[in-house]
Parts: C-alpha cells; structure tokens; sequence
C-alpha cells in the first residue's frame, strides 16, 4: 500500500483501531526521551536547545525541506542523530518518542496528527494550525490516540503571568471588562516588490515547502517571510497575537469562554513587499461579559500603554517605544504586562485628586488598590520542561492543544473578519460562523493533493 494511502487510512480509521496503532513504550520517569526535530530554522533549534536542556533527553533526528538548515540542526544536535528531507521517516522511527514542530504554520497540523497516529507525543509551535479546520483535527487527533500536545505559546509556563492570573482572580483590579492588545512593529517600506519567479535555491524542495497549500513559482519573500502570506500563516495577529490572546485567556481564567461576535478592519498602508497581510489591522471580541480589542501595526513601533521610567518592555529599541503587551482594565485597576513582566496601576478613589497635589502628598489612602509588579525570565525552558514532564507522567501540558486551539481561533477570526468585511457571529460548538458565508469558507481549506489527508 502506497504511504499517503496508508497514512489517510489511519488518520481517518475508528477510534477502536487506532488506539492500537498509537500504542507506544510508555517513557519511565527516569528513561531518556528521545525527540525528532522537524523544522531546523531558528526557532526550532532555539525551543530544541532549551528541551536538551531539560535532564535525560535527547535529539535524535532533525528534518527540514532545506538541506543547509537539516544539516546545521545535524551538526547541532551531533552523535548519531540523522538528517531527513521527509518528516514522515521520522514517525516512522520506533526510537522516537516525541516530536518538537517547528515549521511554518502551514505545516503545524499534518506532522502533528500523523504523529499522534504513530504514538508520538508533539510540542507544537504556534499558532495551533494554519485554520480553524486543521486545529481542531489536532485536538481529536490527540485524543483520540491519547497522546500528549504541547502548544508552543510558552508565557503559559512564565511565573509572572501565573502571578498575574492570581491577582486578577483575587478581585484586586475589580471587575475586568476591556482588555486591549498591541503587536506593533516598523517594516516599512518592505522589500522591493518582485513580480517574476526566481530560481528556487539549491537544496530547497520548493514543491514540500508549499506541501498542502496552492502551487506557486517560488519567490524569496513567500520563503523567507512566509508569516506575511494568507497560504502560508496569518499576519501579525498569529504570529505575535496568539501569544498574546493565549496570556489574556490564562489572565482572565476563560479558557472555556468563547466570543459572542468578531468584527475587524484593516488594510495595507506603507508595507509594499509583495505580501498580504494588512500593516493596520483592528480586531474586536465580543464576550457576554468583556470586550477584548486588538491592534496590530507594522508601520511603526510606539505602541501604547503606560511605561515605568527606567524599566525594559519586551522588544522594546528606544526609550520610548512598548511595541508589544496587553492592558486589562478593572474598576479598581488596570494591569498591563508583556512576556517580560506586570504592573498594577490602581485607580483613585471616587472623589479623589491626585492632580492638584504636590509628590508627597499622593498617598496610598487615595487608591482603590496597591500598586504591584512582577517579572520574570524568558520561559521557554520552563515550558519544554513541563511537556518532557508530561511525556513522562501522561498527565496534560499547561498549553494542552485544545487551549492551544482556542487561543488560535481568535486571530483566525480576526483576520477572516478583517478579510471578508463581515462581522461573525461565532457558534463556539460547531466552530461556524453563522450569519457570514464568505467567512466561512475561510474556516478551513482544501488541501492540495497529496496531502489532502486531514
């Protein structure tokens, strides 16, 4: 039987047989978890130098379409470790436990399943999945082979957010309505547009980068700044966005909460490289109970948000700019953070002044709330530990991928709003959109043959 033939006949099989086909060696608390890296580019290598690091685990096989990235990751990785063009010799493998994806987008959602079919566990980055569709193809994929997923959103992991989430719960900033996120950045003017093919560079298989999305010629762009293209990823909202839906979920305790409504516009400005995705865009969440509002902005890095003098903000190159962060607003309080930490700025009392006072006379006794703040390191080693940890002990990752599905879905229907001019109205059980046709045919795609198989 042909392999894609065989693969689609697993992926598509009852539940009864394929826990049998995804039973693998169960990993000892103190056994060496041995892990295929599919995806050399620099975020993988960077999530797959902090996994080494966790105690007793071990690369054993890197994968990339590009020959020059598989045999850096080689050469990184060192001892026997091989060398793979095709992901699917990897799952193949049976001294492969685990699998770190770290492709782009496009590429999220066929390793991951098919690797749950073969009874690997998967640290996944993010987003989720390129659409809607394939996420949650993911998640059944997962459960049905009763495999551990890791969402590759690691402020999931960070002690300051965890910190954050307490205080929040706690009623300290009072009851949270609005929440507002920024992604801003400054790529203007872009790369010069280039209306004809160029020579797909030696060692790269241009036909397995496209792999399920539309055969185009190849052009640099399209490869080196995928995340910029509609067949490859979603822009901005799910490049930096998701990160930052994902910590407002976790902030809020709603990861069992869904948006009521979607609306978006935006449009490209300044940025004229031959890419799709807006430079402005503008997204709004409707809730029963909350509003969330995002901005995203690629013409310049600003940002907004109230800055403490003298304190580093994530991303940050002047002395003025916060490009990336969130703030949730509470009747008592507002909370703005990023990856790097959290402040609480408390609101006056009512009836209180602080505006015609002199410095020494602006006192705690005229604040609803204390300020607070919180930070803490880079958690991508803390994350990568805690999915070798699940692999071990079978019990769900702090970033599960039904969580990472839900923070996905959100700048997926952001774009698709944003793309269609239709406002959603989201039915959350049936992931649909209602009342707008052209939205929901973006809810997912067609794949291109062969690999048609999710």
């Amino acid at each position: 039987m042909k392999r894609r033939l065989f693969l689609r006949s697993i992926v598509g099989a009852s539940a009864g047989t394929t826990l049998a086909l995804a039973t693998s060696k169960a990993v000892g608390a103190n056994e060496r978890v041995r892990v295929g890296l599919i995806g050399c580019g620099g975020r993988g290598r960077y999530v797959a130098e902090r996994m080494r690091k966790v105690p007793n685990v071990e690369f054993v096989a890197v994968c990339d379409v590009f020959e020059r990235k598989r045999l850096r990751g080689k050469e990184w990785a060192g001892g026997t470790c091989t060398a793979h063009n095709d992901f699917r010799e990897i799952l193949d493998r049976t001294d492969v436990d685990a699998v770190l994806v770290a492709t782009p987008d496009h590429w999220h959602a066929i390793p991951t399943v098919l690797a749950c079919a073969a009874g690997k566990d998967v640290y996944v980055e993010k987003p989720l999945a390129h659409n809607i569709r394939e996420g949650r193809a993911m998640v059944d994929a997962a459960r049905r082979y009763n495999q551990i997923v890791q969402t590759g959103t690691q402020q999931r992991s960070a002690r300051h957010f965890e910190t954050m989430r307490e205080i929040i719960s706690s009623g300290k900033i009072g009851n949270v309505r609005y929440v507002r996120i920024w992604n801003f950045k400054n790529s203007s003017p872009g790369r010069p547009l280039k209306s004809t093919a160029e020579n797909v560079p030696a060692g790269l298989d241009w036909d397995f980068f496209v792999g399920p999305a539309p055969m185009v010629p190849y052009v640099e762009n399209r490869y080196g700044n995928f995340r910029r293209y509609w067949d490859y990823a979603g822009g901005i909202a799910t490049n930096y966005g998701t990160h930052r839906f994902d910590s407002v979920r976790h902030a809020l305790s709603i990861d069992n909460q869904s948006p009521k409504t979607v609306s978006a516009s935006g449009r490209r400005f300044e940025v004229h490289d031959g890419s799709e995705d807006p430079d402005v865009v503008q997204m709004t969440f409707e809730y029963d109970d909350l509003v969330i509002s995002y901005e995203g902005c690629m013409m310049n890095r600003l940002g907004s948000g109230y800055r403490t003098p003298g304190r580093p903000y994530y991303l940050m190159l002047g002395t003025h700019d916060r490009p990336h962060g969130m703030a949730l607003y509470g009747t008592e309080g507002a909370v703005f953070a990023d990856r790097l930490g959290f402040e609480l700025y408390p609101e006056l009392k009512p009836g209180a002044r602080a505006d015609r006072l002199k410095p020494e006379e602006v006192t705690p006794e005229l604040f609803r709330a204390s300020p607070t703040d919180g930070r803490s390191d880079e958690s991508t080693y803390l994350h990568t530990q805690n999915f070798i940890e699940c692999v071990r002990s079978r019990n769900r990752p702090v970033a599960d991928v039904e969580i990472g599905h839900g923070s996905s879905i959100l700048p997926h229907l952001g774009n698709i709003a944003c793309r269609t001019g239709e406002k959603i109205i989201w039915d959350a059980e049936h992931e649909d959109a209602m009342n707008a046709p052209e939205s929901a045919k973006l809810i997912g795609r067609e794949a291109r043959k062969p690999w048609d198989l999710i």
